[in-house]
């Protein structure tokens, strides 16, 4: 069962409103009750992150940033200095999921930055789309990318983007097991027009079924990529909704 303090927000959700004021955003988002939040850009942001986390009682136990192809040495110095403990690779985009052998490729890029991780007492994650869910040979291709990683390396299945692949989602999460250590949880119609996605409970999406077979969760991660209403209002609805069934 999921607690207050397994929940975080991805500040991506409020994206326009960071590039502006960070400080502030991270206030409006203690104030609905978040404690911890998952960045994006983390270089850009780092120094303001490093002031106002601390400000508001917050904490970024992980983080988006792009670590395939890159340089990682100040990225993951960086993060743990900030406290993180996970750095999750956002995307690597479909044209690279093509073959069983292209998805080991992208398997061996995480589980060198993996290495460079561990010297800064780091993991490596990885953040799905829908893409990752389309079959190579026998099995699904975000499969294909957990059988090929290092036992350091981790998952944040994004349950809603994969819902919107088709897939059989609690299925999934039970065959992948304890490499998923984190969830993206969104609500929405389960299409692939975020202009659809709402606050979670309000949508179609059945997101209980999808913690329930998380077996080594760790962290929630509330997300919208965008909603026709306003966002901050979206997740104070989804922080209400999900506390609600949670325990304090």
């Amino acid at each position: 069962m999921l607690t207050i303090d397994d929940l975080s927000v991805q500040l991506y959700t409020v994206r326009e409103a960071a590039a502006v004021d960070l400080d502030a955003v991270l206030e409006r988002l203690a104030g609905i009750g978040f404690r911890q939040v998952e960045p994006y850009g983390l270089l850009d942001f780092a120094s303001q992150l490093a002031t106002s986390l601390p400000r508001h009682g917050l904490t970024a136990p992980t983080t988006h940033a792009s670590i395939v192809g890159q340089d990682t040495e100040v990225l993951f110095g960086t993060a743990a200095d900030l406290g993180i403990q996970i750095v999750v690779e956002p995307a690597v985009r479909d044209d690279r999921w093509t073959d069983e052998d292209a998805v080991k490729r992208i398997a061996d890029d995480l589980n060198a930055a993996a290495e460079v991780a561990a010297r800064y007492g780091l993991r490596v994650g990885y953040h799905n789309h829908w893409w990752e869910l389309a079959e190579i040979g026998d099995a699904l291709g975000l499969e294909v990318l957990a059988r090929n990683l290092s036992p350091d390396v981790v998952l944040e299945v994004d349950t809603y983007w994969a819902y919107t692949s088709g897939a059989d989602v609690p299925a999934l999460l039970t065959r992948l097991g304890d490499r998923v250590a984190v969830l993206e949880v969104q609500g929405g119609d389960g299409s692939r027009d975020v202009m659809k996605q709402v606050a979670v409970g309000a949508g179609s999406v059945p997101v209980w079924d999808f913690v329930d077979a998380a077996a080594n969760l760790q962290y929630a991660v509330l997300e919208l990529d965008d909603t026709a209403g306003d966002r901050f209002t979206a997740l104070a609805d989804s922080f209400a909704y999900v506390t609600s069934k949670t325990r304090p």
